[in-house]
């Protein structure tokens, strides 16, 4: 969407900026039930110096969680990394951890393990900051580099927590942490919390919560769009994000005041193969 429709999609709805984007500050993220308790599991185990994981399908709300949980971390007790992981070796995983932590990620694989250990236990002993690493996309991890999580959190023998790891990702990395050579990996991720898709209702609560942050004061879709939002996008708060956002241009581009539900399946052929 160009700037100028983007701009005219809001003045046309009464909207004080676009809806349905990344852009939005945590303290004006929906507040459901399950991202909030998914949320408050996971930072009890990160205040039990432990680690754990968050594992959903794509698009139900783990990055919803992530922000929530770092948001709930005081940064005068907690140094939060984040680090978006791609399909790595060991080598380079070990390397964006490293320049997570803001320390050099030059030298061999084993140079950089105790490089990023040292760098934790310096924020630890030194800083008073307890090192939390998030580690997102987790499903596309190789199992070699999943076994290097083990080697990051052993300190002094086993006998330190210094490191919380928080490892996000889809259902297949369920099925990777259950294989043998992992079983070390996974008796150390202390809680496991996991998402569903919204039900219809859940659907219209939050499409009226994201439209009520950007200044709407009336319904900007009728009781068919929302049918249609949820028929489309099975309540997937990805998918309904992008179908929400494409139906109102399409609305806005016919002229009408409020979505039906022809906007909607109008913009599923634009937003979905």
């Amino acid at each position: 969407m160009s700037s100028k429709n983007k701009g005219d999609v809001r003045s046309h709805f009464g909207l004080t900026s676009l809806p349905f984007t990344r852009e939005i500050p945590v303290e004006r993220l929906w507040p459901h039930s399950q991202y909030q308790q998914a949320a408050t599991e996971l930072k009890a185990a990160v205040e039990e110096r432990m680690s754990a994981a968050i594992i959903s399908p794509a698009g139900t709300g783990k990055t919803v969680v992530l922000r929530a949980l770092k948001a709930a971390l005081p940064e005068a007790r907690y140094r939060v990394h984040y680090v978006k992981l791609t399909d790595l070796c060991s080598r380079d995983f070990c390397k964006e951890v490293a320049v997570a932590l803001g320390c050099s990620p030059a030298g061999y694989y084993g140079a950089l393990v105790r490089k990023v250990q040292d760098r934790a236990q310096a924020l630890l002993e030194q800083e008073g900051l307890r090192p939390v690493i998030i580690l997102d996309e987790g499903h596309d991890m190789r199992p070699e580099v999943l076994a290097i999580l083990r080697v990051l959190t052993n300190f002094e023998m086993d006998s330190r927590l210094v490191v919380s790891l928080v490892l996000a990702g889809q259902p297949s990395l369920k099925k990777t942490l259950r294989r043998e050579e992992l079983e070390s990996v996974t008796r150390r991720l202390a809680h496991y919390a996991s998402l569903r898709l919204l039900t219809r209702d859940e659907i219209r609560d939050y499409v009226r919560h994201r439209l009520s942050i950007v200044g709407a004061d009336h319904e900007v879709f009728d009781d068919a769009a929302y049918d249609a939002l949820y028929e489309v996008g099975q309540g997937n708060l990805r998918a309904t994000d992008h179908l929400a956002l494409k139906s109102m241009e399409h609305a806005f581009q016919a002229g009408h005041k409020a979505v039906g539900a022809e906007h909607v399946t109008t913009a599923r052929t634009k937003v979905m193969p």
